[in-house]
């Protein structure tokens, strides 16, 4: 039976999926990316050669797990992380780290230097170190860059090059979801496993190939991406933005994605409070603390017994001085409250968003998806449910995006007629979670919280400028 194998490289992880034309994983692996290097302030980089170490090291432990005759694999498909830049000298090496998204150079134009000869995404690095092509996914080409919206190729527009720093000279070529980067070298194929020359499927950014792997099909749903960056999506007609959305890419041809404002850490928030919280020692199950402390949230009553958080763990670029928070400690709560009042501000938070996209779209989705590490949290989903007052689905799969990427080089590689029917046969969502009995207790509370939003954003505000 003929099988793909997904590329899956977020923010925190590199995922690889070997998935058959049924949706069903073969053999996977998780390699785990180092923290970010913060070389100067406002510079956000990942260390060394990171995100390329991982894919290799990814790589190499699915094929191992892969039981299957190598032969039998017909394409790769490749899904980054959005909003990186890299930049490479002549030979496609790096100039220096990559840049995170959370890098302060990637929303201003590239300043011109002798050592660079290349400008591109994650992914057009990742393509090149795969196949020796300077060929990247039209889809990944989110935020500075001189991309038409429309016509996913570079813009005619005479001050593209001024506004964006970046000439024709300095880019890759640009091709839609599913068509080919190129063909496995040999000299990736001894790194990572995978077999020589088979070809290599461009997806789109992270969070597109996310929705192509939850099976999201139209506005009927949005999306929730419970991941390091939270989003929500739903299906748009066409580019364009307002006060309360902006449209991306999507991972079929000719496909836009409407996304609401986010929470900028998101789940990382959940894991920083896990770390912080779990005792140190070595022989210590961390699985086993997470039932623990999931159970002791899940004892706890909604808003927490008065303890909300605010997650501006990481501040939005047009309001550098918000800060997070906890607030209404009277001494009487442990850490199951502060486990349960982060993910109550996930749902009242983004609840707010995904209303606001609305109100603005004048579309009103019926039911909504959640992927990413947080959708394995029931408590969560069920939180969702009361607060948003709709059904939520989970994708069946964890790694959504791996699906995606995996639907992607499926519809390349001919495994799959078409994109419905690729979608069809490898994408699903389990049964609905509908708002349950603290529904209404949600609803009192959402100004509660929402208030306190506000003050704690007053308060940093105030900070900034009050300290000597």
């Amino acid at each position: 039976m003929p099988v793909v194998v997904a590329i899956d490289n977020g923010s925190q992880s590199t995922k690889v999926l070997v998935v058959d034309e049924t949706g069903r994983v073969r053999a996977q692996s998780r390699v785990g990316l180092r923290p970010y290097a913060v070389p100067a302030p406002g510079r956000s980089v990942h260390p060394d050669d990171d995100v390329w170490d991982s894919i290799v090291r990814a790589c190499r432990v699915a094929m191992e797990r892969f039981d299957g005759d190598p032969e039998e694999i017909v394409g790769v498909g490749l899904c980054t992380i959005r909003f990186c830049r890299a930049l490479l000298r002549a030979d496609g090496t790096l100039a220096e780290p990559l840049l995170s998204w959370m890098d302060e150079r990637v929303a201003r134009p590239h300043v011109p230097r002798p050592d660079v000869a290349h400008v591109v995404t994650s992914s057009g690095y990742v393509a090149h170190r795969l196949t020796g092509e300077y060929r990247d996914a039209a889809g990944n080409y989110q935020g500075l860059w001189p991309i038409d919206q429309r016509t996913w190729r570079w813009s005619d527009a005479p001050d593209a090059t001024a506004a964006t720093g970046m000439a024709r000279s300095l880019l890759s070529d640009l091709v839609d979801p599913g068509a080919e980067l190129g063909r496995v070298t040999a000299a990736a194929a001894a790194l990572t496993g995978l077999p020589e020359g088979v070809p290599v499927f461009a997806t789109s950014n992270d969070k597109a190939v996310e929705a192509l792997g939850a099976g999201l099909a139209s506005d009927e749903d949005v999306l929730l991406s419970f991941g390091t960056y939270i989003a929500a999506m739903t299906v748009a007609d066409a580019p364009g933005a307002g006060a309360a959305h902006w449209v991306n890419f999507g991972a079929r041809p000719g496909q836009y994605l409407a996304e609401s404002t986010g929470i900028r850490r998101g789940m990382w928030t959940v894991s920083w409070l896990r770390d912080l919280l779990h005792p140190d020692s070595p022989e210590d199950d961390l699985y086993a603390f997470d039932r623990s402390l999931g159970a002791e949230a899940d004892a706890v009553a909604p808003g927490c017994d008065g303890v909300a958080a605010v997650l501006d763990w990481l501040a939005p670029g047009e309001e550098p001085h918000r800060r997070g928070a906890f607030v209404g400690f009277s001494g009487a709560q442990g850490r199951g409250h502060l486990y349960r009042a982060v993910l109550e501000a996930i749902a009242f938070t983004m609840a707010d968003h995904i209303e606001d996209m609305e109100r603005e779209r004048g579309v009103v989705a019926a039911g909504v998806i959640v992927t990413g590490g947080g959708a394995q949290s029931p408590l969560l989903v069920q939180i969702v449910a009361d607060v948003l007052g709709r059904p939520v689905r989970r994708a069946l799969v964890d790694d959504a995006a791996g699906i995606g990427a995996a639907i992607c080089a499926a519809v390349g590689s001919g495994m799959h007629p078409d994109w419905n029917d690729a979608v069809s046969a490898m994408a699903g969502t389990g049964t609905p979670v509908r708002p349950g009995e603290h529904a209404d207790t949600y609803r009192a509370l959402r100004p509660w919280h929402r208030g306190i939003r506000s003050r704690v954003a007053e308060m940093s505000d105030w900070m900034v400028t009050a300290r000597p």
